[in-house]
């Protein structure tokens, strides 16, 4: 790997960072959907409120307290090596309702602290500015993305963090992982499914107004900081056909069409022609207005970010082959594979092979920003009247994708800039809303019901992570 190769972890505000409510920060999307069986009601727009309730838990109020820890975690972030630290920004804490005309100045001041403690530690910031992150306020008033006047609301968003922060700030993300719009539309734009004729319309309505906003945002990065790097971010993983069959082998191509759809325009800076004919047939139109085209067009990604979690598989037949979850989309379950607790397929050969798809299609610069294994942990003594946690089963996860991830460099010359897992400390689920279901590499102290000190103990691949950084991903 190239010595100045980015090894990092990830993390997302509405995530891990809490202080929901505090210095001025308002409500967003992430806020109110609950965890327990109507999570996945609220994050795919069909609730019946956009209130909060007293009948439901939200993990995500507190997180892991980020907001109030944030020295301490960063602290511990130098101390593993990361060399780099995948974030993101709360909408919210900068413009509490989204649509005023001046920001929040103790929401500037909290991010310009985290990267003043970044730059402390020689930690390079990656910045995502809309992680899943809506203010309530904007789908009340307006209906989130599906209006085009939120272009201009996120404008001025961009605007303010790059004039505030690219001192700081050399790598921005536009959007996390923009095509789970089509799949949790209400966490990924703020839709509400009111009317379930319009329901395809309104997201690719909402998608083309992110689309356009992204290429505003990277032009306005690029204009107030020519120097900084300006990424796309999608949920990727190949999607293979589950027999020689042609049928299959089609189905398999539009799934994985599905997914490059967005990095098509983002990357190239236009429609693809199978992307505007299957709409076509759909009949979905594309609401472009003047200037659309030419701000597509002119202002692409510098490079593409992407999550990579798991492969899926599908079928043509009608049959009553079994299927398994992975990253919210459903996909037959591959009986080559192994899968873990909440059944997310493991494929580390399909890491390699999506890194060389993606690569292969755009020839631009990847960045790897979350991959990472979701499992129980138990605290247990460490023999040293500390406590630490014995996830081997993570270790064995990252240490074989790091592994495919090293091949898909050295071996097939994908450009990589960085990795970061997924994530650097326990952060609650976006898919179930648990903190049992733990990622980090750093345990924290906070169950399921709320309850636990939020005191943080480093795991055993906290150590094996810190090695991997120091050896440059030589000692797996």
């Amino acid at each position: 790997m190239k010595k100045d190769f980015l090894w990092g972890c990830a993390s997302a505000a509405n995530q891990f960072e809490g202080g929901f409510d505090e210095d001025g920060r308002g409500l967003a999307n992430v806020d109110i959907i609950p965890m327990g069986e109507k999570r996945f009601q609220y994050s795919t727009g069909r609730m019946n409120s956009l209130e909060l309730s007293e009948d439901f838990f939200y993990p995500s109020h507190t997180g892991t307290d980020f907001y109030h820890h944030y020295k301490e975690d960063l602290k511990l972030f130098h101390e593993m090596g990361m060399k780099c630290f995948r974030m993101s920004i709360a909408w919210t804490r900068i413009f509490p309702n989204g649509d005023e005309d001046q920001p929040n100045e103790k929401g500037i001041q909290f991010y310009e602290n985290v990267f003043k403690e970044c730059q402390k530690y020689g930690i390079e910031p990656l910045v995502t500015i809309t992680h899943f992150d809506c203010p309530i306020h904007l789908i009340r008033t307006y209906g989130g993305w599906k209006n085009r006047i939120m272009i201009q609301f996120y404008e001025k968003l961009v605007r303010i963090l790059a004039e505030r922060f690219h001192s700081y700030v050399k790598y921005w993300v536009t959007f996390n992982e923009i095509n789970m719009v089509l799949h949790l539309p209400f966490m990924g734009a703020g839709l509400v499914i009111e009317d379930e004729s319009r329901e395809l319309q309104d997201m690719y309505t909402a998608i083309h107004h992110e689309l356009v906003a992204s290429a505003m945002a990277t032009k306005i990065l690029h204009e107030i900081d020519p120097e900084c790097k300006v990424g796309s971010m999608l949920a990727a993983g190949t999607t293979y056909p589950n027999t020689p069959n042609p049928e299959d082998i089609w189905l398999a191509l539009e799934k994985n069409r599905d997914v490059y759809f967005f990095l098509d325009v983002q990357s190239r800076g236009y429609y693809p022609a199978y992307g505007l004919k299957r709409l076509e047939r759909l009949g979905i139109q594309i609401p472009f207005c003047e200037g659309d085209k030419e701000l597509l067009e002119e202002n692409t990604n510098d490079y593409i970010t992407f999550s990579y979690y798991s492969s899926r598989l599908t079928s043509a037949a009608q049959t009553n082959l079994k299927t398994t979850e992975g990253n919210v989309f459903a996909t037959l379950r591959n009986p080559y594979l192994e899968a873990s607790e909440w059944g997310w397929q493991i494929d580390p050969l399909g890491f390699r092979i999506t890194l060389n798809n993606i690569y292969d299609r755009y020839q631009k610069p990847l960045f790897v920003v979350e991959n990472g294994l979701g499992a129980r942990d138990e605290l247990v003594p460490d023999g040293k009247g500390g406590y630490t946690v014995e996830d081997d089963d993570r270790i064995d996860y990252l240490r074989k994708h790091i592994r495919a991830l090293k091949q898909a460099v050295e071996e097939d010359g994908v450009e990589l800039w960085g990795y970061t897992t997924w994530g650097c400390i326990d952060l609650v689920s976006a898919s179930t809303g648990q903190m049992s279901k733990r990622y980090g590499l750093i345990y924290v102290d906070r169950n399921d019901d709320g309850s636990g000190t939020l005191k943080r103990y480093r795991k055993k691949s906290f150590y094996w992570y810190q090695k991997v950084i120091q050896t440059n991903g030589e000692c797996l």
